[in-house]
């Protein structure tokens, strides 16, 4: 579970009053429904079998109204993609219903959730094997020049590649490990993510390399006092387990 806090103005705090006054009364936006009731006023039946209390019912709208927005084709686009939820698993934890898949913006999702989340035309699926990583099966809405690229990089790097950054995969842009002036190619083994403040540091000297097991390497200026290259761990704390059986 995440915890927040919000901080509302007037204007916000007035609109959510009527949101949750409609949305979350009993029988409403409710998961525990086969088909819940969300366009339509609940049965007395409907709303009388809700358990839920009150913050759980306001959390179940909120979730409904950001849900009938994501994919939404008036949103347009963000970084080549429709404006919605990129899931990367792997087929083993499909099978089992066990484990966690991530997004995009770095929340781990029960394999519950993912499952239920799948079935959503707008929500993207990015399988993959798990023991050898490959793409095994895209799940989209609708085919963009580069989007199934862009997936596969969601999954495969998860957010920034350089040493130490912390962007998630949303906020992160694609870039060609070999130059596309200096006739670099856009296939999937050459293509990295990186956040646009270190994606300029790429026209600063600094160089990205693909290794031979797929990672991308970040090298610096060899005129820079603390060097700070190598891999990014952060996105991806299972590397830092190392293999069974290694010292």
């Amino acid at each position: 579970m995440s915890v927040g806090k919000l901080i509302a103005d007037p204007e916000l705090r007035a609109m959510f009053d009527a949101w949750f006054a409609k949305f979350a009364q009993p029988g409403m936006c409710n998961p525990d429904d086969q088909s819940p009731t969300v366009t339509s006023e609940p049965t007395e039946e409907v709303a009388e079998r809700d358990a839920r209390s009150l913050p759980q019912r306001q959390h179940d709208a909120l979730s409904a109204l950001v849900r009938g927005q994501l994919g939404d084709p008036k949103l347009g686009q963000h970084n080549g993609l429709p404006v919605t939820v990129i899931v990367s698993t792997t087929l083993q934890d499909i099978q089992d219903k066990t484990g966690h898949a991530v997004t995009a913006g770095g929340t781990l999702l029960p394999m519950s959730d993912v499952i239920r989340m799948s079935i959503h035309a707008y929500h993207y699926l990015a399988l993959f094997d798990g023991v050898t990583g490959q793409a095994l099966w895209l799940g989209r809405s609708k085919r963009i020049a580069t989007g199934d690229q862009r997936i596969v990089l969601h999954a495969k790097e998860r957010g920034c590649t350089r040493p130490g950054c912390d962007a998630p995969g949303y906020r992160c842009e694609v870039h060609h490990v070999d130059e596309w002036a200096k006739g670099g190619l856009t296939n999937i083994d050459k293509l990295t993510q990186a956040c646009p403040p270190d994606h300029k540091l790429l026209d600063e000297g600094w160089t990205a390399r693909k290794r031979a097991d797929g990672t991308t390497e970040w090298i610096p200026p060899p005129q820079l006092p603390f060097p700070g290259g190598g891999i990014n761990t952060y996105h991806h704390p299972e590397r830092l387990l190392g293999e069974p059986g290694d010292s």
